[in-house]
């Protein structure tokens, strides 16, 4: 698998990845009715620089890698993943988050910040764990997932 730079001819994969996920309602924060253009516009935001993760020509995942916050906090990276539903298990996630890592180290990041990880999305958790990552914080009932109902978020960390 490689993982490279996303370019303009992969943005209808990044789509039919990103917008299922976000349609979901079940790990990421924003409406779930987004069109295909606002899906896109969210992902590949000028904020964000994209990625895909590719093998024999089909993308697997895609992940944005941006600056947490600005001005003081502009040292901590933040980032979103989002693996292909056929990808899943694969270790896709693993090999985002590890590139993403590599990623931020060489622009110049000190940590790594994860804002609003649901606390039903375990897999996720656990992976992030396993990569060193930190649970440094609890928002009590802070995501309404469409079939959980109100549920935790956590906040994670890492420092390079």
């Amino acid at each position: 698998m490689q993982i490279r730079p996303a370019t303009e001819a992969d943005h209808a994969s990044i789509l039919s990845i990103v917008a299922p996920v976000l349609a979901a309602g079940t790990t990421y924060a924003l409406p779930t009715n987004l069109t295909n253009s606002q899906v896109l516009d969210f992902w590949l935001a000028p904020t964000h620089t994209v990625y895909v993760a590719e093998e024999s020509g089909e993308i697997l995942g895609t992940y944005y890698l941006m600056a947490n916050q600005q001005g003081n906090g502009s040292h901590v990276a933040n980032c979103g993943y989002i693996t292909a539903s056929n990808a899943q298990g694969k270790g896709v996630a693993r090999q985002m988050c590890q590139h993403s890592q590599l990623q931020a180290v060489e622009r110049g990041f000190l940590a790594m910040q994860f804002n609003h990880v649901v606390s039903s999305n375990q897999r996720a958790i656990a992976l992030w764990q396993r990569l060193g990552f930190d649970i440094v914080g609890t928002l009590p009932g802070a995501f309404c997932h469409p079939d959980l109902g109100y549920v935790d978020s956590v906040v994670m960390f890492k420092t390079f």
